[in-house]
């Protein structure tokens, strides 16, 4: 074990990736030495990193001003500042995903949110992105929607590397794992290998605490007696983590499985779990609550910013996804039993993260097309000399 309690997490299985990309990151070498000093090994982006990436800094401003001078659209600005920025992380980690044979070494960038209900959409732009990135070890991030699952099939079976995001409950991974298969099923049938596709389950964490945790106080407010307040005040802060572990349980099902070890001797690859959204919300929480308690083989904590550096000054690694199995499955029968549907939890989050993800792409474009005008050649011409 290394000294670094970031590093000693890859001892015990589990990867540590950045969920945090900027210009400045790579130009200053500051993602360099995570990769070296932390063994960060991959970057996850979203719309929501981006937008404040491009909106609060000058870092993209000459590279704007270039796209604009060349007449592109707000969208395809936003794009070349976005590929830029992948192309140059992943040729970063390159010598990292070459050294594990491809089981390493990933950068995400996700297909336009605006996308998530849109399957045939969802596809082309995943094939797009897959195309003009043309990096082996880039991952295009779907949300796993119910129209995201078709999609996701589809490009696996053509070879994308595809990381699913927004998974919140258990039934849904576990169709997204089976979507998994089936694609590379298909590609076995076809003849073509299934060695080097790479897919991650991006499993939300955090926020599922912060929903029940409301729905816990609700009726905390409430209560009739001393006993039901104690029971209700056990299970806060609690559900998270049962969902997580519970969904890893059945990760280890399916990689059991007959159909998955058929494909693992043709050199398939498990669809390993990513456990998102893993910065602490709650102050009363520890800060490293949601990496303590899901460390195991197979898996990939996407750490903010601050959550990697409290896990690097304070993280105890030590094997602890399977502990507290029996604890979880009475944590879910207790928020059943209080009334708390952790279903209608799942499916409500699911349809705020599309549109939190949907309203921050907007706000971007809006702030770029405020940029456009600024750089427009028409603009320049009209400042005086």
């Amino acid at each position: 074990m290394s000294n670094n309690p970031l590093k000693s997490l890859n001892s015990l299985g589990q990867s540590v990736w950045f969920d945090y990309i900027r210009r400045d990151e790579l130009s200053s070498g500051h993602l360099k030495q995570l990769i070296d000093s932390d063994g960060v090994s991959g970057v996850t982006s979203n719309p929501t990193i981006f937008e404040k990436a491009i909106s609060g800094s000058s870092d993209y401003d000459a590279q704007i001003r270039k796209l604009v001078e060349a007449g592109e659209s707000t969208p395809e600005i936003f794009e070349g500042l976005e590929t830029e920025d992948i192309r140059n992380a992943a040729d970063l980690f390159r010598p990292l995903y070459d050294r594990t044979e491809g089981r390493d070494g990933f950068v995400s960038i996700e297909v336009s949110p605006t996308l998530a209900r849109n399957t045939s959409g969802t596809i082309e732009e995943a094939r797009r992105l897959w195309k003009e990135v043309g990096r082996p070890n880039i991952l295009v991030k779907i949300p796993g929607t119910a129209e995201g699952l078709p999609a996701i099939e589809q490009t696996l079976a053509e070879g994308i590397n595809i990381n699913i995001t927004l998974l919140f409950s258990n039934e849904r991974y576990e169709a997204v794992a089976w979507a998994y298969i089936s694609a590379l099923e298909k590609r076995v049938r076809e003849g073509k290998p299934v060695d080097r596709i790479a897919s991650v389950a991006s499993f939300f964490v955090s926020r599922i605490d912060t929903m029940a945790d409301q729905q816990i106080d609700a009726k905390l407010a409430t209560a009739k007696s001393a006993d039901e307040k104690s029971r209700l005040e056990s299970l806060r802060g609690k559900t998270a983590i049962a969902n997580a572990k519970l969904a890893y349980v059945k990760f280890k099902e399916i990689c059991a499985s007959p159909r998955f070890q058929a494909l693992a001797k043709k050199g398939a690859r498990v669809q390993r779990m990513l456990w998102a959204s893993t910065g602490t919300k709650n102050p009363k929480y520890s800060d490293t609550l949601y990496v303590d308690t899901l460390i195991g083989p197979d898996t990939i904590n996407t750490m903010p910013a601050a959550t990697l550096a409290a896990y690097r000054d304070h993280g105890k690694p030590r094997t602890t996804i399977e502990e507290g199995l029996d604890d979880a499955r009475d944590t879910m029968k207790k928020l059943a039993a209080a009334g708390i549907d952790l279903a209608a939890i799942t499916r409500k989050l699911e349809d705020q993260g599309v549109d939190s993800f949907a309203k921050d792409y907007e706000k971007l474009l809006a702030a770029l097309a405020e940029k456009r005008k600024q750089y427009s050649p028409e603009r320049q011409l009209a400042k005086p000399a």
